[in-house]
């Protein structure tokens, strides 16, 4: 990526600060400023134009324009090559380790809403059975978060009622939510909601537990962004990639690209160890940290 796009050096494998770390998890979420370079974020709308042209072509889109399109990586060079951007990658395997890969991941294209919105309660928690069969029966006790998201902003988000994404700051610990009695009324958001406002080329990172719901685009502007998913190589996939072996998007990307869309050697693999029981140290993204000294026997992730 850095031979065409300038990130001033940055690998992707430059660890995250202890402050930023602490900001997630107590907050559930960090806005990241100017991730994208400008060259970077155009190239990657023009991309997304380009997929969205074809999907309305097909008929894919929903009546009012509006795409979200899952399993999006294969469709570009561009966006295989987010898995490992040199901003955001090493808030993915700072925060939830060497062991990860992409499981989930949505391309949403957002036209300004043709009509006003009926009453509509979208307030959830990513992971759907995940937010119910690890659960203990003490609701104090805040389940795993067992994936995050990055989402990439490439349009101007950066006021209120362009259709960004609601979140409750520090929700990732409740197991539940309060809901209306009544949903077929339009209700308040609950206390606390913030509106996740950012400008092109920005992003933000939040824990699949945290509370949030999209948001009704009621400008001109239409809403683009780009949602890569990591998750542990023992959670089986939730999207399907089209992936071709054989292919130049697969030729072209790297080994720790690889691991990011599921390649493992045997089913041992993506627990983290070989058959003996023991680590495999040959897994790339750990080899990886490995080789530049990254582990961290003081954070479980990193060991």
């Amino acid at each position: 990526m850095d031979a065409v796009f300038d990130y001033g050096g940055r690998t992707g494998y430059e660890p995250i600060s202890d402050t930023d770390r602490k900001e997630f998890h107590e907050q559930g979420f960090l806005l990241l400023r100017n991730v994208l370079t400008e060259d970077h974020r155009a190239a990657l709308e023009a991309a997304v134009d380009r997929v969205y042209a074809e999907e309305l072509a097909a008929g894919r889109t929903t009546k009012d324009g509006t795409l979200h399109l899952l399993g999006f990586l294969e469709r570009d060079e561009l966006f295989g090559d987010l898995l490992t951007h040199p901003i955001a990658f090493p808030y993915m395997w700072g925060l939830a380790g060497w062991n990860i890969y992409t499981h989930h991941n949505h391309l949403d294209v957002t036209p300004p809403a043709a009509e006003p919105e009926k009453p509509y309660w979208g307030w959830h928690q990513d992971g759907y059975r995940q937010n119910s069969d690890p659960e203990t029966m003490d609701p104090n006790l805040p389940r795993p978060m067992f994936s995050l998201k990055v989402a990439y902003v490439l349009s101007d988000l950066s006021e209120k009622g362009r259709g960004a994404t609601k979140v409750i700051p520090g929700s990732h610990l409740w197991n539940s939510l309060p809901r209306p009695a009544d949903t077929t009324v339009h209700n308040p958001d609950p206390e606390g909601t913030v509106e996740i406002t950012a400008n092109p080329g920005d992003a933000f990172i939040f824990d699949r537990r945290q509370w949030h719901s999209r948001s009704t685009n009621l400008s001109t502007i239409t809403r683009k962004m780009l949602f890569i998913g990591y998750t542990y190589r023992w959670i089986r996939p939730l999207d399907e990639l089209h992936i071709d072996p054989d292919g130049e998007w697969w030729a072209n990307r790297t080994p720790v690209q690889r691991q990011l869309c599921g390649e493992g050697t045997h089913t041992a693999n993506y627990w983290g160890i070989n058959w003996n029981g023991y680590v495999d140290d040959e897994i790339p993204l750990r080899k990886e940290l490995k080789t530049r000294g990254l582990l961290d026997r003081s954070i479980p992730w990193l060991r």
